[in-house]
C-alpha cells in the first residue's frame, strides 16, 4: 500500500467514524436510558441468585449511565443560577433510597427520569430539525455569470448584491435576486409552505432556498447570502424557540422557590413522624425519600416548554412564523381582529371590471390609445389598464407624441394631433362625466368601484371602472374566524362608499374608512378597551404603528423582509385562512398546557397524600411520578401533528 493510499484511507475511516458520531449523539439520551435499563435488569437477576455485591455494582453503573446527563445538568444550572432545581431533587432521591438498601427503586427511578430526558430531548431535536432541515435546503456552489459570458462555479458565500447567476430546472436557488432572463414554476414551500409552484416570469423576485422546476433562468443577486429572506426566517425561528411563553417563565421561577420548600419539608419528615407518629427510623427515612420522589415538580415543568416548541415547529412547517412563545400563547385569547384592506382583505391590485365607449366608436382602437398614453405613467390604475388592453387584443402599445401628467388626476397628451384626457371627473369636466352612460358613475361608486373618464378632443368618449378584487378566500376566512367567536373590523385609507362595498363583500363585521395610519392607532386602542386582546392583519409598511399597538400584530407577508421585521406573527404566503389555523393551534397548545398541568398537579398531590397515608411503596412512587412526567411530554408531542 502507498503511502498516498494509507492516508486516502485514514481520511475515510475517520469520515466514517465521524459520520456514526454524529448519527449517535441525538439519541445519546435514548441510549444511555437503554443501557441503564438493562443494567437494572441485571441487577435485579444478580440479586434473584443471591449475588449481592455484583447486583449492587450494575445498580451503580446503571445509576452512573442513566443518570449522568441529568446530574450534569442539575449541577451545572445550580452553580450558574445558584439555586436548586428539579435535576437535584431526582439525584437526591435516587442516592437516599440507595442509602437505605432500595437499590433497584433508586435505580429505576434514574432509568425512568432518563427516559423523561430522552423524551424531551427528542422534541428540542424535532423542534430544531426542522430549522437544520431548512439550513441544509440552501445550496453551497452556485453558477456565476462572469460579465465576458463564461460560466464559473463559486461558494454562495462570495456573492453579492448585482452578480448574475444562472439556474437551471431541478436546482435551489442560492441566494435572493430578480429574474432577468427565462420563465419558470418555482417552488416555495420552504418558505411559504405552499407546496403549489408559482409561476415567475422578468422581474419577478426569487428567494434563497426554493427550487427552480421547470426553465433555466438568470438572475441578478439582489442581497447579500447573510440578509435573505430564508436566512431571516431560520434566525426568526430560532430566536422564537428560544424566547419563553409567559407560563413557562412563570413555571422556571416557581420551580426555584418550589424545590427548596420540598427540601425543608423532606428534611423535617425525615424527623418530625417518629415523634409524632410513632413511625420508625427506617420507615420515616424511606418516606421522607418517597415524598422527595413524589413531590418533585418534573411533570409541571415539562408541561410548558414541549408544547410550546412542539407548536412553534408545526407553524413554521406550515407557514406560520411565531416570533416567540408570548406571541403564541396570546393568540389564543384575541377577542377581535382588525384588518387592513388593501393587500390583506383585496388583492392590492386593480383590475378592470367595466368598459364603456360610445356607441359609434370602437372600442379596441380606443382602449389601445388609452393604454398607449397610460403605458407611460406608474400609477397602479394606469398598469391595470394596460395590463387589460394587452390582454384582450394581444397587440403591442404605441407611443403618444406628448404626454404631461397631472398628479392626483390624470394624464393629458397628444396622440395623432388630438388631444386626449384620462383621469378623474373633476379632471375631464365634472357635469358631463357624472352624466355620461346614463349616470354610470354613480352606479359603480355605489360598488366601491374606482371610475376613470377618457376625453378627446373635449368630449368624454368613454369609461374605465377598476376594483381592488377581494381575494377568493376572504370570505371563507372571515367566517371561519366568526365561528372561532372572533369580531372582525376592517380598517382602510378608501372612501366610505368602497369600504362599504369591500366590507359587504367580504363579510366583515364592521369597517371603518379614511383612515390614516394614526387613526389606525387610535382605533385599535379603543378596540382593546372594548374587546381586550385585540390582533391587527396589515401589510407589514404603512401598518406597522397599528401592528405594535394591537396585542398580537400579524404581517400577510407575501415573503418580504419588511413583515419579518414588523409584526409578532408573520404569514410567510398572504393566505387569510392560515390566520383562524394560527389561532386554532395556539388555542390547542393552551388547551395541552392546561391538562398537563392539571394532570401533574392532580398526580402530585394524590402521591403525596397516599405516601402519608403509608399507602405509597417507593417502586409505585417512581412509576406514578415518572411516569405522568412521560405522560405530558407525549401529549404535547401531539402538536407536531398537521
Amino acid at each position: 500500500m502507498t503511502a498516498e493510499t494509507k492516508i486516502l484511507s485514514q481520511e475515510q475511516e475517520q469520515l466514517a467514524k465521524n459520520s456514526l458520531f454524529e448519527n449517535i449523539m441525538p439519541h445519546a439520551e435514548l441510549i444511555a436510558a437503554g443501557l441503564s435499563g438493562i443494567l437494572i435488569l441485571l441487577g435485579w437477576i444478580f440479586t434473584h441468585f443471591g449475588e449481592e455485591p455484583l447486583s449492587i455494582v450494575a445498580y451503580i453503573l446503571a445509576f452512573i449511565i442513566g443518570g449522568f446527563a441529568k446530574a450534569k445538568e442539575g449541577i451545572e444550572e445550580t452553580i450558574a443560577n445558584k439555586e436548586l432545581n428539579v435535576e437535584m431533587l431526582m439525584v437526591f432521591a435516587a442516592i437516599g433510597s440507595a442509602t437505605i438498601g432500595y437499590w433497584t427503586e433508586g435505580a429505576i427511578l434514574i432509568f425512568i427520569f432518563a427516559v423523561s430526558g430522552a423524551l424531551e430531548t427528542y422534541t428540542m431535536n424535532k423542534s430544531h430539525k426542522e430549522i437544520s432541515s431548512l439550513m441544509s435546503l440552501q445550496p453551497e456552489e452556485a453558477v456565476k455569470l462572469l460579465p465576458d459570458g463564461r460560466e464559473k462555479v463559486v461558494p454562495v458565500a462570495t456573492l453579492v448584491i448585482s452578480d448574475m447567476i444562472l439556474i437551471k430546472p431541478g436546482e435551489r436557488i442560492p441566494a435572493d435576486g430578480k429574474i432577468i432572463t427565462g420563465d419558470t414554476a418555482i417552488d416555495e414551500a420552504a418558505i411559504t409552505g405552499e407546496s403549489v409552484p408559482v409561476a415567475k416570469g422578468i422581474k419577478d423576485d426569487v428567494f434563497a432556498g426554493t427550487v427552480n422546476i421547470t426553465g433555466s433562468i438568470t438572475v441578478e443577486i439582489t442581497k447579500n447570502t447573510n440578509e435573505t429572506l430564508f436566512q431571516k426566517i431560520i434566525t426568526l425561528v430560532q430566536s422564537a424557540q428560544s424566547e419563553k411563553s409567559p407560563s413557562q417563565a412563570f413555571i422556571e421561577k416557581f420551580e426555584g422557590t418550589y424545590v427548596k420548600v420540598i427540601l425543608s419539608i423532606v428534611l423535617i419528615m425525615m424527623v418530625l413522624p417518629h415523634f409524632l407518629f410513632g413511625w420508625s427510623w427506617n420507615e420515616t427515612f424511606y418516606r421522607a425519600m418517597i415524598l422527595l420522589v413524589v413531590a418533585s415538580p418534573c411533570a409541571l415543568v415539562a408541561s410548558i416548554m414541549p408544547a410550546t416548541l412542539s407548536a412553534i415547529s408545526n407553524g413554521a412547517r406550515n407557514g406560520i412564523l411565531f416570533k416567540g412563545g408570548v406571541h403564541l400563547e396570546n393568540l389564543a385569547h384575541i377577542s377581535a381582529i382588525a384588518f387592513d384592506k388593501t393587500g390583506t382583505l383585496t388583492q392590492g391590485k386593480p383590475v378592470v371590471t367595466d368598459v364603456i365607449v360610445q356607441k359609434e366608436l370602437d372600442e379596441k382602437s380606443i382602449l389601445l390609445t388609452v393604454a398607449s398614453i397610460e403605458n407611460q405613467a406608474n400609477h397602479p390604475l394606469a398598469k391595470a389598464i394596460v395590463q387589460y388592453a394587452k390582454t384582450m387584443y394581444k397587440e403591442d402599445v404605441l407611443k403618444p407624441q406628448s404626454i404631461q401628467d397631472t398628479s392626483g388626476w390624470g394624464v393629458k397628451a397628444i396622440v395623432d394631433n388630438e388631444e386626449w384626457k384620462i383621469g378623474k371627473a373633476e379632471f375631464v369636466g365634472k357635469t358631463a362625466a357624472f352624466i355620461f352612460a346614463d349616470h354610470a358613475y354613480d352606479r359603480f361608486s355605489e360598488e366601491g368601484k374606482t371610475v376613470v373618464f377618457v376625453q378627446k378632443e373635449e368630449k368624454i368618449i368613454a369609461l374605465i371602472s377598476l376594483k381592488d378584487i377581494v381575494r377568493t378566500e376572504t370570505k371563507s376566512a372571515i367566517k371561519t374566524l366568526k365561528e372561532q367567536g372572533i369580531h372582525t373590523i376592517m380598517l382602510t385609507g378608501d372612501s366610505t362608499k368602497t369600504a362599504s362595498a369591500i366590507a359587504e363583500e367580504s363579510h366583515i363585521h364592521e369597517y371603518l374608512a379614511e383612515c390614516l395610519p394614526d387613526k389606525k392607532v387610535s382605533y385599535i386602542k379603543e378596540l382593546k378597551e372594548k374587546f381586550g386582546n385585540v390582533a391587527m392583519v396589515g401589510d407589514g409598511i404603512n401598518d406597522a404603528p397599528a401592528l405594535a399597538t394591537a396585542n398580537v400584530g400579524i404581517a400577510m407577508g407575501e415573503g418580504t423582509d419588511v413583515a419579518l421585521e414588523t409584526a409578532d406573527i408573520v404569514l410567510m404566503k398572504n393566505d387569510l385562512p392560515r390566520i383562524a389555523e394560527a389561532i386554532k393551534l395556539s388555542r390547542k397548545m393552551n388547551r395541552i398546557v392546561k391538562q398537563n398541568i392539571i394532570f401533574s398537579i392532580t398526580v402530585i398531590m394524590l402521591l403525596i397524600c397516599t405516601n402519608f397515608l403509608q399507602i405509597l411503596d417507593l417502586p409505585f412512587g417512581v412509576i406514578g411520578h415518572e411516569g405522568s412526567t412521560i405522560l405530558v411530554i407525549l401529549n404535547s408531542l401531539r402538536l407536531l401533528r398537521n
